[in-house]
């Protein structure tokens, strides 16, 4: 039985791809490590807590003793990176708390995961056989686009924000452990995802809460910066697949092929909202606020080698997939009432000023 350490599981994409994980396989054990700071919920999780492949352990990426017994305790065959803070208004107000999650807690994953994966043999160290370590990127490293062309593997990073720049870092570590000391790793950079769980602090479930709760829709500047949308759930079989077959040492991007800008997604959400709950939630909900720090105006995925290598590409369109995520949260709203209130409430007041 394989057994996966997955750090940041009570977030959004580690909570799915646990779920996606413990539905497709029934021979593997799961490890969840999470801080359960502000974006991470266990009720995302609650219907494991009885599956005896799934544990839960609260705590940081950054505790070497924690991360250590946890190895000491458990054959940990994977490590699967999802731990980070991400959200790019947070990091321009609190850099350093990036910094030292992002990076210094990845650092300690690969140290950790390197004392205990490392052999030394008379012909000098190797690696024990069946071991990953999978850092979960973001396409924000690259920077920012023009109108044409994508990000590619190749493409030089040019991170612009505290929040881009700490995943940037963070990959060149990784990177380093495979140059350096041959470690397994992979690295994947994904585009925005969208889907269920999501912490309301993300455009597409922002979105949605205000609408139903008829609350103003901030849009930042003028609304045309162009995003590839990528349904969770696509996201979380690539990084399977890469974690079964991916190259050593190698980065896959994972793109959804769904570029929209920023106005085309608000004004999706409030048609949908519109015909299917309310009539009265309208695109004057829409209030356009002063841009964002260092935002950049366009990202977009070339998803070629993980379709050639791999054989993945996302199976679900963008038309399908919001029409399926707006419907999870309208059926989930005691999910969406219980977390928006407290940190987020004050986050959303200080970043927004709706009282």
């Amino acid at each position: 039985m394989k057994t996966y350490l997955v750090t940041g599981g009570a977030g959004f994409i580690g909570s799915n791809f646990i779920h996606y994980m413990l539905n497709k396989y029934k021979d593997i054990k799961i490890i969840n490590l999470d801080k359960l700071t502000y974006a991470g919920n266990l009720e995302n999780l609650k219907v494991l807590e009885h599956n005896s492949n799934y544990a839960f352990v609260q705590g940081d990426i950054c505790d070497k003793e924690l991360i250590e017994k946890i190895f000491e305790e458990n054959s940990i065959d994977y490590v699967v990176n999802f731990a980070a803070e991400s959200h790019v208004d947070r990091s321009i107000k609190y850099p350093e708390v990036f910094a030292q999650t992002n990076v210094l807690g990845t650092v300690t994953l690969l140290n950790v995961a390197k004392k205990f994966w490392e052999e030394n043999t008379p012909e000098g160290a190797c690696w024990k056989t069946g071991k990953k370590y999978l850092q979960v990127s973001t396409d924000e490293v690259y920077g920012s686009l023009g109108e044409t062309g994508f990000f590619m593997e190749t493409t030089p990073l040019d991170p612009h924000s505290p929040y881009s720049s700490s995943k940037a870092s963070a990959d060149f570590m990784v990177k380093a452990y495979f140059d350096t000391y041959k470690m397994p790793v992979n690295i994947t950079r994904c585009s925005n995802n969208y889907g269920p769980y999501q912490f309301p602090e993300k455009l597409v479930p922002l979105l949605i809460n205000n609408c139903l709760n008829h609350k103003n829709l901030p849009v930042y500047g003028d609304g045309l910066n162009i995003r590839d949308w990528l349904y969770v759930e696509d996201h979380c079989k690539a990084i399977d697949m890469v974690i079964s077959n991916g190259k050593l040492g190698e980065v896959y991007n994972v793109g959804g092929h769904n570029e929209r800008t920023n106005i085309a997604i608000v004004k999706t959400v409030i048609s949908y909202l519109n015909e299917k709950v309310d009539s009265s939630i309208t695109e004057n909900l829409i209030t356009y606020v002063e841009d964002r720090k260092g935002h950049d105006r366009r990202y977009g995925i070339d998803p070629s080698k993980i379709r050639e290598e791999l054989g993945w590409e996302p199976e679900t369109c963008f038309e399908e997939g919001i029409k399926k995520t707006i419907d999870w949260y309208l059926n989930n709203r005691a999910w969406m009432k219980s977390i928006t209130s407290g940190e987020y409430q004050k986050y959303y007041n200080n970043m927004y000023g709706d009282k």
